[in-house]
């Protein structure tokens, strides 16, 4: 029955996919309109259009077909360097991938620990609660110009944004796991006069496991949705900054190619943790 239900699923997306494609080869035919003006025209020429005699033809947004074959000549060659502004694909996102993992390893370097610190203390627990409920919901670009005032470099100050919106779902979830773990657990491990160490290695690391892995797994998220926007403020390389450099460029079918190299990097990146986060989740 489920393998049904999943051939069911993949032949509705597929359908989907189809409906999409056509409503875009519709969307993007070239339409003609008479050029009433010269602020007509510019605007056509600003916006990526052609304009010929007294017709413009909009070539700004590609065809499906165009777009395929824009995607392979990107894909093709992923890596060259022509320059500050124009480099590959594979450059653009092997810089924001660094940034990210940075920012994240170090996140999780901090918030984890602290979790289980703060998890395993009432006292602590709620004494840190107001300044994590401060502090959580502010947006990690505020933190921008106060990083590049303080940092002085704009990777740093990228790695640091990333890090500080990785950090409280991390935190918050590897506290709440700790502290939600069976009494009946560490009554048996008192009981058996368990060390302290191995206490927090094989019995609570194991039980809170599938909940840290959930924090981790929205903060990549969140972390992958938050460096295309750092990038566009910091400029120089990323994948942000491809978009927004493609952009000013008025290329537009590269914005689309880009726009879809961080959906299916940050899929890729999900199922990652969600196979890592079955992998510890126990099944009674």
């Amino acid at each position: 029955m489920g393998k049904s239900i999943r051939m069911k699923a993949a032949l509705l997306s597929f359908v989907m996919l189809l409906v999409l494609l056509m409503v875009w080869q519709v969307a993007s035919l070239p339409g003609k309109q008479a050029a009433t003006s010269a602020m007509d025209e510019e605007y056509a020429l600003l916006m990526g259009q052609t304009v010929s005699g007294e017709t413009k033809e909009v070539n700004g947004m590609p065809t499906p077909a165009q777009f395929a074959g824009l995607a392979w000549k990107q894909l093709s060659d992923p890596f060259y360097d022509n320059g500050p502004n124009d480099k590959g694909i594979g450059i653009q996102l092997a810089h924001s991938l660094g940034r990210v993992g940075l920012g994240y390893l170090i996140a999780a370097l901090v918030a984890i620990p602290l979790g289980f610190v703060i998890g395993m203390s009432p006292l602590l627990y709620k004494a840190f609660d107001p300044f994590i409920q401060v502090l959580k919901p502010i947006s990690p670009l505020a933190w921008m110009p106060i990083a590049l005032y303080t940092i002085k470099d704009s990777t740093t100050s990228a790695i640091f944004v990333i890090f500080i919106c990785s950090v409280w779902p991390m935190l918050i979830n590897t506290a709440f796991g700790v502290a939600g773990v069976r009494k009946d657990w560490l009554n048996v491990a008192r009981t058996l006069e368990v060390g302290p160490l191995r206490k927090a290695f094989q019995v609570i690391l194991p039980a809170a496991a599938p909940t840290i892995i959930t924090g981790m797994r929205i903060s990549m998220g969140i972390a992958w949705l938050v460096i295309v926007a750092a990038e566009m403020l910091i400029g120089g390389t990323g994948i942000g900054y491809f978009v927004w450099n493609e952009w000013n460029n008025l290329f537009l079918g590269n914005v689309i190619f880009a726009v879809l190299m961080i959906g299916v990097i940050g899929m890729l990146l999900d199922l990652l943790f969600a196979s890592l986060q079955k992998k510890v989740t126990y099944v009674e």
